[in-house]
């Protein structure tokens, strides 16, 4: 998982009651995934579950998803598929980590620039207007190529656009692999915009 990003929506509800009850069926194997190798850690990761699964820590996230990945070494689309069933839906992926690194700065900058932090976990709104940001940025990298998203976007973001512009103006020599980006970033945006609830980024 060090060279993916991954994108996760959650079920806090179905959480509450699949993932907490293969934790408690599983302790033995889940213990050998976790960091300190105790049952305290555990109770504790089984406490935040039975409240919402959005409470983990980004290590005990990472530790369930070594978990299931351990599970299903050749499989990862059965590990995607149970990490669903569990409450975490793994909808999407940035495969390589040159996209990876490229997409963090240009979400480093927006944190910078917009002076909004966006931890691990992050609300679908605040995510959203970063994505719409980074569909700017991509467009206005890519003048040469028709964005339609990026056109039907710009009159209700302005704002955005601008801070994009002036983004790209001092930084643009900056943006590295590039290529792909664009196609994240509205994959991204088609497939949260109407989400609710929080997105984590692992």
């Amino acid at each position: 998982m060090t060279e993916e990003l991954h994108f996760i929506k959650t079920n806090p509800n179905i959480a509450k009651i699949n993932l907490y009850n293969k934790l408690c069926r599983e302790e033995e194997n889940i213990l050998n995934f976790l960091q300190t190798n105790n049952t305290a850690q555990l109770e504790t990761i089984k406490e935040k579950v039975k409240e919402s699964v959005d409470e983990l820590t980004k290590e005990e996230l990472m530790n369930i998803f070594s978990w299931f990945s351990h599970m299903y070494p050749s499989d990862p689309e059965e590990t995607k598929t149970q990490l669903f069933i569990h409450g975490i839906d793994l909808f999407y992926e940035i495969p390589s980590n040159d996209k990876v690194q490229s997409f963090q700065q240009i979400l480093s900058d927006y944190e910078k620039y917009s002076q909004q932090p966006m931890g691990y976990i992050v609300n679908s709104q605040n995510f959203n207007q970063f994505l719409i940001y980074g569909i700017f940025i991509t467009a206005l990298l890519h003048r040469d190529q028709e964005n339609i998203l990026c056109d039907y976007l710009k009159a209700d973001h302005q704002d955005l656009y601008v801070l994009a512009e002036n983004q790209l103006y001092l930084k643009e020599s900056d943006i590295q692999n590039s290529t792909n980006l664009q196609l994240y970033f509205n994959d991204l945006y088609d497939m949260t915009k109407f989400y609710k609830g929080s997105i984590i980024q692992l």
